[in-house]
């Protein structure tokens, strides 16, 4: 079964899926867009076409482990899809996902607007490869 993780953020949300061995995670989207209504009726959309199993909402936990605003914030995304899509959703933390992201796009030369449009959907690549490492 296929899995799909969002990496929410401000202005852009990164998307990515599993193949259906739930091995693999690859990039799929980056939606942008900061209107929540608006972004839940995008990403809806993605779920009827990809039809995934699973939404993998990541958390931004404080490094410390504490919850802060923003996990609020992407707690009610998780609520808001689940009910909007009527799909289970789990969350993964995703603390450092994004510092790492960069890195990688560092390492394979990605700069300048490229990698600003690319940095949401690689997190959401770290975020759902994380949550299936942990559930293998």
């Amino acid at each position: 079964m296929k899995l799909m993780s969002v990496d929410y953020g401000d202005v852009r949300t990164g998307i990515a899926f599993s193949d259906i061995n739930q091995i693999l995670a690859s990039p799929y989207t980056v939606i942008n867009e900061s209107y929540l209504p608006k972004l839940i009726d995008k990403i809806a959309d993605i779920v009827t076409k990809e039809k995934p199993a699973k939404i993998i909402v990541g958390l931004p936990r404080n490094m410390d482990g504490t919850y802060g605003y923003r996990c609020d914030e992407c707690k009610e995304l998780g609520n808001l899809l689940k009910e909007k899509c009527s799909l289970p959703v789990e969350y993964q933390d995703e603390r450092l996902t994004t510092v790492m992201a960069h890195d990688v796009l560092s390492s394979n030369n990605v700069r300048g607007k490229k990698r600003k449009d690319t940095v949401d959907a690689v997190s959401a690549v770290m975020i759902l490869q994380s949550y299936i490492d942990k559930i293998k």
